[in-house]
């Protein structure tokens, strides 16, 4: 799961004003291939306004989230998306530990109760574990590592889920970087 929230380049929005303003979910199979998705955008209640940093770098518009649903509602939709996927040892994943931190401040803001039920695991710190980096790095240079690329448009929901599926081998230890340099990293 990945998330984008309002934000902004000059400290005029701390993180704990920060909210939700697209949701993307997929589940995926152990080998990063994507089986189902889910995106939505959620309107802002504090700062209904996106700064103009954040349109540059997530590319949302303002109209989306104008006219999206509040986050109860979008909640709630992920929590359905969420339990449709149970079966045997699911978790959600993201990448980092911000949008577990995100997703419950936006909770305790609306006073509603975690969509999501199943446990989080931090993607970016068991890449980092896995493939032997002295420190975590950022999505876009896991899938550069890993020779994967970034698809789709980086900081969007949707796009950022999807690319942490597609890391999943190597976040899981069944594939190792290639450090040789010639893609016999496994």
């Amino acid at each position: 799961m990945d998330l984008e929230a309002t934000c902004a380049d000059d400290g005029s929005v701390p993180p704990e004003a920060m909210e939700i303003i697209e949701i993307g979910a997929v589940w995926a199979t152990q080998d990063g291939s994507v089986i189902d998705q889910f995106q939505v955008f959620v309107r802002p209640l504090v700062q209904p306004t996106l700064t103009p940093f954040c349109i540059s770098l997530t590319g949302i518009r303002q109209a989306y989230v104008s006219a999206a649903v509040m986050f109860p509602l979008a909640a709630q939709a992920l929590g359905t998306f969420a339990e449709g996927g149970r079966g045997v040892g699911p978790v959600w994943m993201s990448w980092g530990a911000y949008d577990l931190k995100q997703i419950e401040r936006e909770c305790a803001r609306h006073r509603i109760a975690n969509p999501l039920r199943l446990p989080h695991q931090n993607a970016k710190q068991l890449f980092a574990k896995r493939q032997r980096l002295g420190k975590p790095i950022d999505l876009a240079g896991a899938c550069k590592l890993t020779n994967i690329g970034i698809e789709g448009n980086y900081h969007r929901a949707l796009d950022d889920a999807a690319n942490t599926a597609r890391l999943l081998p190597w976040i899981l230890g069944t594939r190792l970087i290639d450090v040789t340099g010639t893609g016999d990293g496994d």
